[in-house]
């Protein structure tokens, strides 16, 4: 990293650093860091209630709608309760879930068909049956209710037929090559018998008590907690744990300080500073994990001075992404690295590099906002038409690592000629009311993806069709109003094509216009930190998969001597 003047704003930063470190070090010895213990299942101690720490708390119950596509409404609750086709391994690779019987059958001409072979144990928490019918829910209200995020995996569905009740066969009008996605991750499989025909959104927004997982919701006090229970109808591993509460802590320092006073017997936050201070705490596994989630800087191409492609090229030249990344996650996992590209190194078969070429080179910034005719003022900031290159970041308040982030932001931006000021709200206005109406300039959040697959999250974020408008109610993801009819084709062509060879070429395509028009800057990828109190915890803990993080195989966790 070369040298470079820093502002007062990271001066403060790179103390704070110092302090961290010296309060995880302070010279003394280091202890190893214990390892997740696991035993066998048959022996696993039965009872107790685990206590655990959200980083977030769900916007609400509903997963089709946009409010449920949210990181930690998934861990908290959508995959706790919700049937899917498809798991994850840790290692990123799609496995039938329980729901099916091995792998579904594929056809790929003369038309491409699923068929879904359901086992005949899964049922409901009710004691109904899994059935095809509950496919073909799931999919009218997948491609209707979501057309405004584009989600053309269940558009390409000409039909679902069911020969049995146990047996769907998904019929495709054109080929998509992340079939496996649909009816999992996000998008799950919903009872027919208990919402056909009425208001879904209505009845799960707030909770549900039904279930076609291990566990099922006893309550959600909002602001709160969210309790579950066991689900006596399921016919996987039953829960060892009489309960898991989820607590919502007010921020990221109040969670660190219920981990340290024994409130929360494990949490997985967002890798920031003040996280390293609990690397040596006592009875403690400790580990980051990079999995697919990743974070950019989302700019509003609508808003001036954003909507001009040589400011957006200057401020991605005037970001020392390495720094940053350094800086932030640097005390508490040296190996993570910034990204490149709309996904992460995990993500091996997809992940590219096109982003490398955005280096901090002050030289650039000054070259690109001369030739858009800006000029620098006595105050060193660029102007044109007498007003200034001055910018807004936006994201969840209380987030430290993001807040810290801003601050680095500032700084750099400032020596290359630009005034950044900081606007936080929180997270549910920032995402249910900010960024559709566009009433943001520069927004720091992360995108989940539901699959390995670009398709999870590449025409959601830069398809045409997902810019929120009043047409759709604002219920759009292309945050950043990036319009590009040649690129949504592309993407929308990437989404059909079955060859992989040809798929990666695609999208290198696309990745070249969308570097150009640079609609946002991946920063990092959003490292998330597992931490666990190991002498209250026992169980396979499953931290690093790459979708459902480690929470996925909870019913598989238990309190050690049967009390947490």
């Amino acid at each position: 990293m070369r040298r470079m003047r820093r502002s007062t704003q990271l001066t403060v930063v790179l103390l704070t650093l110092a302090l961290v470190a010296a309060a995880c070090g302070g010279g003394k010895k280091k202890t190893a860091t214990p390892k997740a213990t696991t035993t066998t299942q048959a022996n696993a101690p039965k009872g107790g209630t685990l206590v655990l720490g959200a980083d977030q708390e769900p916007l609400c119950g509903d997963a089709i709608g946009a409010c449920g596509a949210q990181l930690w409404a998934q861990y908290v609750f959508e995959e706790q309760v919700m049937a899917r086709a498809f798991d994850m391994t840790s290692l990123g690779k799609q496995v039938p879930s329980d729901v099916l019987i091995g792998l579904p059958d594929l056809v790929t001409t003369p038309k491409q068909k699923v068929t879904y072979h359901l086992n005949p144990k899964a049922v409901w928490s009710d004691g109904q049956p899994i059935l095809c019918a509950d496919f073909l829910y799931s999919w009218d209200q997948e491609d209707h209710d979501q057309d405004i995020n584009d989600r053309s995996g269940y558009k390409n569905i000409s039909g679902i037929d069911c020969p049995d009740p146990k047996t769907a066969v998904a019929n495709f009008s054109a080929p998509y090559a992340d079939w496996r996605s649909l009816f999992s991750g996000f998008t799950e499989i919903w009872p027919s018998h208990l919402l056909k025909g009425k208001n879904r959104d209505a009845l799960v927004k707030d909770g549900f008590k039904w279930s076609g997982g291990p566990w099922m919701l006893d309550h959600w006090t909002k602001g709160q907690e969210l309790k579950l229970v066991p689900n006596p109808a399921y016919w996987g591993k039953k829960p060892n744990l009489d309960a898991v509460v989820w607590k919502f802590p007010a921020d990221s320092a109040a969670q660190v300080a219920d981990y340290k006073s024994g409130q929360f017997a494990a949490i997985y936050p967002q890798a920031q500073l003040l996280l390293a201070l609990l690397k040596n705490q006592p009875n403690t596994f400790f580990k980051p994990f990079v999995v697919f989630n990743y974070e950019d800087l989302w700019f509003n191409t609508s808003k001036p001075p954003l909507d001009s492609k040589a400011v957006r090229q200057a401020l991605a030249y005037a970001t020392d992404r390495d720094a940053i990344v350094s800086q932030l996650f640097g005390p508490v996992g040296s190996l993570i690295k910034p990204i490149q590209s709309y996904t992460t190194q995990v993500n091996k078969t997809w992940y590219s590099t096109e982003f490398s070429k955005y280096k901090r080179d002050l030289s650039k910034v000054d070259s690109l906002m001369k030739g858009d005719g800006w000029t620098k003022g006595p105050d060193g900031i660029w102007a044109k038409g007498g007003k200034k290159a001055a910018v807004e970041l936006n994201t969840t308040a209380g987030n430290k690592r993001r807040e810290l982030t801003e601050q680095v932001l500032q700084s750099e931006w400032k020596e290359a000629g630009f005034t950044a000021t900081v606007n936080n709200t929180k997270a549910g206005t920032l995402f249910r009311q900010w960024l559709p109406a566009g009433t943001f300039d520069i927004g720091i959040f992360a995108q989940t993806p539901s699959s390995p697959h670009p398709s999870a999250t590449m025409c959601s974020n830069f398809c045409t069709l997902s810019i929120p408008t009043t047409a759709n109610g604002n219920s759009g993801q292309d945050y950043t109003r990036y319009n590009d009819a040649a690129v949504t084709t592309k993407i929308k062509g990437l989404d059909t094509e079955l060859l992989a060879t040809k798929a990666k070429a695609d999208l290198a395509d696309i990745m070249s216009s969308l570097v150009e028009a640079v609609p946002s800057l991946p920063v990092d990828p959003l490292p998330q930190v597992f931490v666990v109190n190991t002498a209250k915890v026992g169980g396979y803990l499953e931290a690093g998969n790459p979708i459902y993080g480690p929470f996925v195989n909870l019913n598989e966790w238990y309190c050690k001597g049967g009390t947490c």
